[in-house]
């Protein structure tokens, strides 16, 4: 069987590419011949981390970095770690990224003691690592890392300061110490007035209290006085005690008692008073008579010859009396005679 050379040109390229694909795999640490396994570690900073960086465990390489992904977010970046050698990492390991002296960027996973291990596609914890020159100096000399510090520390705290102290804050505090200045003269003013004060010969304070030791003094020279009023004070209310208060109040109760009872009295239809007060009777007679004595006292005044003669020759009046009052007064005005009850 003849085997044509565009034939063996194929078979020669698929072999080529095969080969090229499984060292590119394994150039990048990928393993070839099995599954690998894959955890994965989140850093808010990478610090230069990428594809195909070792992961290195005590010193020796274990892995490699598959990807890193850090969405559009970019607060929380997610490590692919992809493990060409089969190690039991524990539950308590961290990862952290680290630098070398050349500038090469590894991750560094530090076993933990637990008896535990994580399953692939599990979460390694994470710490931030450390400068490795910082690391180094602390190392061989832990004085001079200290004084490095602390020379960062007063850097820090110095710009600070020189942010904070601006044109304006400084006119305030200028403006504070001018304040300050008056202040203190002021205490000054006032410590000398307190001191006026206090003085024994002159101070106000000392007259004040002569003043008190006269009075208290005074007090004492009128101890019999201030005694004899208080003794008659008591004696009046020791007569004020004895008064028989609870039989004045009973008297006091009676009589308004009696009082109420009259008003009552006065209310019903009960007694002289009472019809007087409350029966319409005596006014309806009162009112009847009234009119009568109008009606008579307008008669006489129109018929006056029927009551009173006094004519020799004179004609008697035949005319017939009054039956109802003349109303000739605005302000008198009469009632009619059959308005009156009984």
């Amino acid at each position: 069987m003849t085997i044509s050379n565009e034939t063996k040109v194929g078979v020669l390229t698929a072999i080529a590419i095969v080969l090229l694909v499984l060292g590119f795999n394994f150039l990048k640490g990928k393993n070839i011949g099995g599954k690998n396994a894959h955890y994965f570690a989140v850093f808010s900073d990478i610090q230069g981390l990428n594809s195909s960086n070792p992961v290195i465990i005590n010193g020796k390489q274990v892995g490699n970095i598959n990807k890193t992904d850090g969405g559009k977010d970019m607060r929380r970046i997610v490590v692919d770690i992809n493990m060409t050698v089969d190690v039991i990492i524990p539950d308590d390991a961290v990862a952290l990224i680290s630098k070398s002296l050349l500038g090469t960027v590894e991750l560094d996973i530090r076993l933990g003691n637990s008896t535990t291990a994580l399953k692939s596609n599990d979460t390694l914890k994470t710490i931030m690592s450390g400068d490795l020159i910082g690391d180094a100096m602390k190392k061989l000399d832990p004085v001079l890392y200290q004084v490095t510090n602390a020379v960062k520390t007063l850097d820090t705290l110095l710009g600070t300061v020189s942010s904070v102290f601006d044109p304006n804050t400084k006119n305030n505090i200028k403006g504070v110490m001018d304040n300050l200045n008056k202040t203190t003269a002021s205490l000054a003013v006032s410590s000398a007035s307190l001191q006026g004060l206090l003085n024994n010969q002159t101070g106000a304070l000392a007259k004040t209290m002569d003043n008190l030791s006269s009075f208290t003094s005074s007090l004492k020279n009128n101890d019999d006085n201030i005694n004899h009023t208080l003794g008659n004070l008591a004696t009046t209310t020791d007569r004020l005690s004895k008064l028989d208060f609870e039989k004045t109040l009973s008297t006091l109760n009676a009589t308004v008692s009696d009082l109420r009872s009259a008003v009552g009295k006065m209310s019903s239809n009960d007694g002289t008073l009472g019809l007087l007060l409350n029966d319409t009777k005596l006014y309806n007679n009162l009112n009847a008579t009234s009119n009568k004595i109008n009606l008579l006292l307008d008669d006489v005044r129109v018929h006056p010859k029927r009551y009173v003669n006094i004519s020799v020759f004179g004609k008697k009046d035949k005319n017939s009396p009054l039956m109802v009052p003349l109303a000739d007064t605005v302000n008198a005005p009469y009632l009619p005679f059959t308005n009156a009850k009984p």
